[in-house]
């Protein structure tokens, strides 16, 4: 697939970008947080090898991501770098950090 353009065209990608060997074990659920133009809020359930991005907010996310829509579009294009975008304070995260660092690695963007 050619690069995304949008948020939606990303979020709607990572099921089929998503990779089960690099996500081995991983039982998670990643809220994404997106403001400004073209954000919204999604979440990814990771469980058995299979991803599924679901719109809305999760009751109970592993892991929560906050970020403008344009910054995680940016990361999700390879055009900026998730943990420099994290210590510069674009990226804002909470819950299991440790898992949210190999986020990007579980998907062939």
């Amino acid at each position: 697939m050619d690069k995304p353009t949008t948020i939606e065209q990303l979020v709607q990608h990572m099921p089929a970008a998503f990779l089960p060997d690099k996500a081995k074990g991983v039982q998670a659920v990643i809220q994404l947080n997106l403001t400004g133009e073209g954000g919204g809020a999604w979440f990814v359930s990771v469980a058995e090898g299979k991803c599924e991005v679901s719109p809305g907010t999760a009751p109970t996310p592993t892991a929560t991501i906050t970020a403008t829509a344009a910054d995680y579009l940016a990361v999700g294009r390879g055009e900026l770098n998730p943990m420099n975008a994290f210590m510069a304070g674009k990226i804002k995260a909470t819950g299991n950090l440790g898992l949210l660092m190999n986020f990007t690695n579980w998907f062939a963007m």
